[in-house]
C-alpha cells in the first residue's frame, strides 16, 4: 500500500495511506487534533477531576508517536509522573519518522532527541524517557490486549471505522474496559453512532464533545 508524507491544515505532517484515503492524523491539522482530543479532552480532563499527578496511559495506535510526544511535553511542563503504553501492530518506518516535523512545530526542537528515542527504544521493554515519563511500546494486535485494571486514561487512536471496522467493535471496547481502572477515561476522535453504541453496550458512559478542527464531534467514555 502506498504511503506518503503530507502536510496537514496546521502545517504539521502526517502519513497518508493513498489506497484507503486515510491518514494517521486529521488532514485538518495533526497537532491540533492531538492536542484537542487527547490532551484537552483526555489528559486535562483527568487531571481536573482527580488529585493524582501520577497516571498510566494506554494508546491504541502508537503510530507516529505524536500523541506520546505531546504527552511527554505535558508531563515535563506540569511535573506529572506518567507510565505510557503504546500498542502498534505495524510500526512506522524510520525514514517516515525522520520526515515528520513535530518537534519543530511544537517549539520543542531541544526535545527532538526524545522524539527519536521514543521510536528507537526496543519493543516490549520499559524505558525511562525522563524522570517524569516511562514508555513501553508493544507490537501486537489490539485484540491481544489482556491487561486488567491497569490504566487511568486510554487514547483510542486507531484507523477509522470506515477502513477498519474490526477495530471499533464491542469486543475491542470490552478489552479496553477490562484494562481500565475504576473511573478511568477513554477518548477518541470518532463520533459515529455505531462506535458510541458499542461503547455503551460494553458498559461505558459516553459523552459527545466538541470535535477538533474539521470535525463536529468526538467521544469521551467513562468507566462506571
Amino acid at each position: 500500500m502506498e504511503r506518503k508524507i503530507i502536510k496537514t491544515g496546521d502545517g504539521s505532517t502526517t502519513i497518508q495511506l493513498s489506497e484507503w484515503d486515510e491518514q494517521y492524523h486529521s488532514k485538518h491539522g495533526a497537532i491540533q487534533e492531538a492536542k484537542h482530543v487527547f490532551i484537552k479532552m483526555g489528559l486535562d480532563y483527568w487531571l481536573d477531576n482527580f488529585s493524582e499527578n501520577k497516571l498510566a496511559i494506554l494508546e491504541i495506535g502508537f503510530g507516529t508517536g505524536l500523541n506520546a510526544f505531546i504527552t511527554f511535553l505535558e508531563a515535563e511542563k506540569h511535573q506529572l509522573s506518567i507510565n505510557y503504553t503504546g500498542v502498534e501492530a505495524y510500526p512506522v518506518a524510520k525514514n517516515e519518522i525522520e520526515a515528520l516535523n513535530y518537534p519543530k512545530l511544537l517549539s520543542a526542537e531541544n526535545n527532538a532527541p526524545i522524539f527519536q528515542k521514543m521510536h528507537e527504544t526496543p519493543w516490549h521493554s520499559l524505558e525511562k524517557i525522563s524522570k517524569n515519563f516511562n514508555l513501553i511500546k508493544q507490537q501486537k494486535r489490539f485484540e491481544e490486549i489482556d491487561d486488567i485494571a491497569k490504566y487511568d486514561l486510554v487514547y483510542f487512536d486507531a484507523f477509522g471505522a470506515r477502513v477498519q471496522p474490526e477495530l471499533w467493535t464491542e469486543e475491542i471496547f470490552a478489552a479496553m474496559y477490562r484494562a481500565m481502572r475504576k473511573e478511568a477515561v477513554l477518548v477518541t476522535y470518532a463520533a459515529k453512532g455505531s462506535v458510541r453504541r458499542a461503547l455503551q453496550k460494553t458498559g461505558f458512559t459516553v459523552e459527545r464533545l466538541e470535535g477538533p478542527p474539521g470535525k463536529r464531534e468526538m467521544l469521551r467514555a467513562l468507566k462506571n
